[in-house]
């Protein structure tokens, strides 16, 4: 239900680039999974806007929504990445997944492309825990693009999870 390591990634990639989450207007497109899960859960620990935009019925299934005026819910994505700072995505079809088919057509409009982007701030950052599906979730031109965090946040998972590692072994660095 919730991806502590891949959002403790994003967050330091993010505060790589921007100095501080705060402020930041952050939109999710896809489907509401356990990585959106974990974004919702940073959202009280920082002071960001945090939109959610998923096809009906695949809206997270977290109470923590109901209770944080900063996360707001679309069911469409062009309003939901309007003026942000930061676009994320993720695969739209886990492994094992039986109805995949199906699923696809109801996520057609939730791909992060270029006409998408074009809503969000100038050079508004684009992140995804990968692996990503091109050509499903996100287009070559965004994932490939100047402004995609996708190598530096994956790099930064490795860090990140060397670091847990040793707070679980009590070792202080």
């Amino acid at each position: 239900k919730s991806h502590p390591c891949q959002i403790m990634a994003d967050l330091m990639t993010l505060e790589e680039k921007y100095k501080s989450l705060n402020k930041l207007k952050i939109s999710w497109v896809g489907d509401g999974n356990n990585v959106c899960n974990s974004w919702i859960h940073a959202c009280k620990h920082y002071d960001f806007d945090f939109n959610i935009a998923c096809p009906n019925g695949f809206f997270p299934e977290n109470t923590e929504i109901e209770n944080n005026e900063k996360i707001k819910i679309f069911t469409n994505p062009s309003d939901a990445v309007r003026n942000s700072d930061v676009v994320v995505t993720d695969t739209w079809v886990s492994m094992g997944m039986i109805d995949e088919k199906e699923r696809l057509k109801k996520f057609k409009n939730f791909q992060v492309n270029q006409k998408l982007m074009d809503k969000a701030k100038p050079n508004a950052s684009f992140l995804h825990c990968l692996p990503a599906h091109r050509g499903n979730e996100v287009s070559d031109e965004i994932i490939d693009g100047p402004n995609s965090l996708v190598w530096k946040e994956a790099q930064n998972r490795l860090f990140i999870q060397k670091a847990i590692l040793l707070w679980c072994l009590g070792m202080n660095v």
